[in-house]
Formats: C-alpha cells, sequence, structure tokens
C-alpha cells in the first residue's frame, strides 16, 4: 500500500477527532479536578476512596458487559491469562494518583508540574526502547512546542506559591507519581489495541477496586470519613457523584485516544488542562488572567498537531490511526 504524506492528515477527519478527543479529555480531567476541590473546600479528602466509587462503577458497567458477551468462563481465562498485566496497570494508575495527591501537600504547585514533565519523557524513553516505537523529529519538535507553551503559563503565573513544608518529600512524591502515570499510560497502550476495550477497563477497574479499598482502609479513610464534620448535604453529595460521573468518562474515552494516537499524544494533550483550569477559574472565581494563558494554550495545541502530524502514517489508518505500533 502506498503511504500517504503526513500533510495529508490535516484534510481528514481523524486528524481533527484526535486533537478533539485529547481537549475532551483534558476538560472532562479538569471537571474532576474542580469537583475534587469543591469537596476538599468542604473538608472532604479522601482520595482513596473517591477513586474507589470510580471503579466500582467502572467493574460494574464493563466486567458485567464481558461477562454477558463472552461468558464467565471466557472472562475467567482471560483473566488468568493477562490478569497479572491489569493487575500491574492498576497498581500504576491508582498509585500515581495517591503520590500526586501527596505532593501536592508537600511541594508548591510549579514544582509539582514541572516534575510532571517526567511523565512525558518515561512514555517515549519506554516506547522508543522497549516498544521499539521510533520517534520522528516533527514528533520531538511537537513535544518541545507542547513543553515551551507549558513553562510560558508555568512561569508567567503570578499566583502566589502555596507553602511547602516538606518540599522535598513532595518532590519526591510528583517524581514517583510522574514515572508511575507514564508506565500506566503505555502499559494501557499495549492492552487496548491488542485486547478489547471492555476487557482492559473491566479487568483494570476490578484491581483497582481491590486496590484502593485496601488502600483507603489502611491509611484510616473510614475513620476520617466516621469523625469528619461534614455536613453531606445535597450539594456535596452532587459534587461527588459529579466527580465520580466524570472520572468515569474519563478513563472511559483515554483509550479510544490510545487507539487512535499514543501515550505521548495523550501526556500531551493533558497539559491544557491547566489552561482550561484557568478558564474555570475565570468563570467561577473571577480570576484575571494575562497575556501568557491564551498564547500558552495555542502553543500546545499546535505542538500536538505538529506531533500527530510527523507521526509516521499507517496505510488505510487502522486501529492505531496516524501513529504505528510495532507490537501490534
Amino acid at each position: 500500500d502506498k503511504q500517504q504524506s503526513p500533510l495529508a492528515y490535516l484534510t481528514t477527519r481523524e486528524f481533527y477527532i484526535t486533537l478533539l478527543l485529547g481537549q475532551i479529555l483534558a476538560i472532562t480531567n479538569t471537571a474532576c479536578s474542580t469537583f475534587s476541590t469543591l469537596l476538599a473546600d468542604r473538608g472532604v479528602s479522601l482520595p482513596a476512596t473517591q477513586t474507589f466509587f470510580n471503579y466500582l462503577l467502572l467493574t460494574v458497567i464493563f466486567t458485567s458487559y464481558t461477562i454477558h458477551r463472552h461468558g464467565l468462563q471466557g472472562w475467567t481465562q482471560s483473566f488468568l491469562s493477562r490478569g497479572w498485566k491489569y493487575l500491574l496497570l492498576s497498581l500504576f494508575d491508582v498509585e500515581g494518583n495517591y503520590f500526586l495527591v501527596l505532593a501536592y501537600r508537600n511541594t508548591t504547585l510549579l514544582s509539582a508540574q514541572l516534575i510532571n514533565f517526567w511523565a512525558i519523557a518515561i512514555v517515549v524513553l519506554i516506547s522508543s526502547t522497549v516498544l521499539g516505537v521510533h520517534y520522528h523529529r516533527p514528533q520531538l519538535l511537537g513535544i518541545s512546542i507542547c513543553i515551551t507553551g507549558m513553562l510560558l503559563l508555568l512561569f508567567s503565573d503570578r499566583t502566589p506559591p502555596a507553602s511547602a513544608h516538606n518540599k522535598l518529600l513532595g518532590d519526591l512524591s510528583a517524581l514517583t507519581g510522574a514515572t508511575s502515570y507514564g508506565l500506566a499510560n503505555v502499559l494501557e497502550e499495549v492492552l487496548v489495541t491488542t485486547a478489547p476495550i471492555a476487557e482492559v477497563l473491566g479487568q483494570m477497574a476490578l484491581c483497582g477496586a481491590c486496590i484502593t479499598a485496601l488502600q483507603a482502609l489502611a491509611l484510616g479513610e473510614l475513620s476520617a470519613l466516621l469523625r469528619s464534620s461534614t455536613v453531606w448535604d445535597a450539594r456535596v453529595l452532587g459534587w461527588w457523584a459529579a466527580y465520580t460521573l466524570c472520572l468515569a468518562a474519563f478513563y472511559c474515552l483515554v483509550p479510544l485516544l490510545l487507539r487512535r494516537a499514543s501515550a505521548a499524544f495523550f501526556n500531551l494533550s493533558m497539559l491544557t488542562m491547566n489552561c482550561w483550569g484557568v478558564g474555570v477559574g475565570v468563570l467561577l472565581f473571577r480570576y484575571q488572567v494575562g497575556w501568557a494563558y491564551p498564547v500558552a494554550f495555542a502553543l500546545i495545541v499546535a505542538g500536538q498537531g505538529v506531533y500527530f502530524l510527523g507521526a509516521a502514517p499507517v496505510s488505510g489508518g487502522g486501529a492505531g490511526g496516524g501513529e504505528k505500533k510495532p507490537w501490534v
């Protein structure tokens, strides 16, 4: 088959759908952060417990669907043959969430976000050395443009830095969380391109529910919840439900982007979260923003476009979209 020119993607729906999907994920994740912040302001800060309900919802939906479609025997066989991979994926995902929360408690926002760039480095490193992915110069240029936009956003932020009472612990936590996220993204990309998405989400969620339940008990979140003076009114319950639904939607959409693009493109898309977060701040909290925010957003989105256009074209589309996946 004759390969397409990379610039040919500019005229395809695939290119714009992929860019749009990346931004929908960034907006969804921003919504999760917003509802989590609203809950924390009301005294509800239970990261493991909150995540547990997300995993539980995904388990009910996708494990039930998989068992209905393939039978209990088929589900059991897939779990026995690939269960260790799903357990590893869940462990990376859960601990990435935990260490990121720990990082924001102990270091400055700027430090934590800068260290999160390490997740992109981990994805590129593992994908190229272990999976055999070859990154072209335009892709590396796209990554550089995205990072430039993010750095512009961070260093132009005049918000007073949060107090960092244990900055070393916070920085190490951010580094550990970013590493866990990077490993989880690469492993999920491999799994969703070699197995049914419903199976991957169901098995990962089941393992994740078990891990977060044990972690919540070990961290004393249940006892903290019982001792809490929080008034569980309709607003707080609504925020909790909205957080769970937004996070579940995020988990459902991630595999679609990983099939169309890659773990690296996914991480680049997440860089616009801060820009969308500023938009929420302007609308809800009357934040004042400078010229750097729209410029940074434009740079990050442009960098994503350059990255995706620089990917090696795949003849006839396929699950990989515009990026070759050597393991498929």
